[in-house]
């Protein structure tokens, strides 16, 4: 039999919407046991508040990831939602954590995986608070503020961000090809896999003077979203709740 790679991302998992969960478990269960690896690029979660929270909706999703986790590679990347995720929670989990961006070895291929926010370049205001969120120091500080302080400042960020997010064109929000074409020639790859911008889609174009593509993953909160790689081609599915 074929094997293949999976590609999820931007789940968003969160008690608000436990249908995502189920999903997700039974795509664990049912697709995932049987591939060569699967990699989670970002925003598994709605929100992580530190590998010390208690929440048990999370806890499903960690058993979950823990059975899989045991027979199958998983890798997972930082989201712009769960960005505090650490390695205790990748340790219990039995998942490894990636930087982001990184490439991979993709059945002879070098492809590279990303999140995708990186690529939102024309989102200046964005840019400036990823790298605050990002500072070691900054999210030091965060992890030593007790959970109920973590979770009104998560509440208020998310407040925020659905503010912010209203009043932009929805063109800045999206990736810069420049950019796209600069970390794809800094990578040395033709292929780019990426999340954050709830657009599936595969855009095929040239770099230099090779054909190459980019693989947008969808999200999950109408129907799920899968990217399938395997050495005789891939095709990115929806899949109905």
């Amino acid at each position: 039999m074929q094997g293949e790679t999976l590609f999820i991302s931007d789940l968003h998992l969160d008690a608000s919407s436990p249908e995502i969960q189920m999903q997700f478990i039974r795509f664990l269960q049912e697709d995932a046991k049987d591939s060569d690896a699967l990699y989670i690029l970002g925003d598994l979660f709605e929100v992580w508040l530190g590998d010390d929270d208690d929440n048990p909706h999370h806890q499903q999703t960690i058993s979950a990831l823990q059975k899989l986790g045991r027979q199958t590679p998983v890798f997972i990347q930082h989201g712009n939602r769960d960005f505090l995720l650490g390695e205790t929670f990748a340790k219990t989990s039995h998942v490894t954590l990636l930087p982001d961006p990184v490439t991979i070895d993709l059945y002879g291929e070098t492809v590279l995986i990303m999140h995708g926010d990186l690529l939102c370049t024309d989102d200046i205001d964005y840019q400036q608070f990823r790298i605050q969120v990002r500072d070691p120091v900054w999210q030091q500080g965060i992890l030593q503020q007790p959970l109920d302080q973590r979770r009104n400042l998560a509440r208020n960020l998310r407040e925020k961000s659905a503010q912010s997010t209203q009043q932009k064109a929805e063109d800045i929000m999206d990736v810069n090809e420049k950019t796209v074409h600069d970390y794809l020639n800094n990578a040395h790859a033709t292929t780019l896999i990426h999340g954050h911008t709830h657009r599936p889609a595969i855009h095929e174009f040239t770099l230099g003077n090779k054909k190459a593509k980019r693989i947008v993953l969808g999200d999950w909160y109408n129907q799920g979203s899968v990217l399938r790689y395997s050495s005789d081609g891939y095709r990115l599915e929806a899949l109905e709740r």
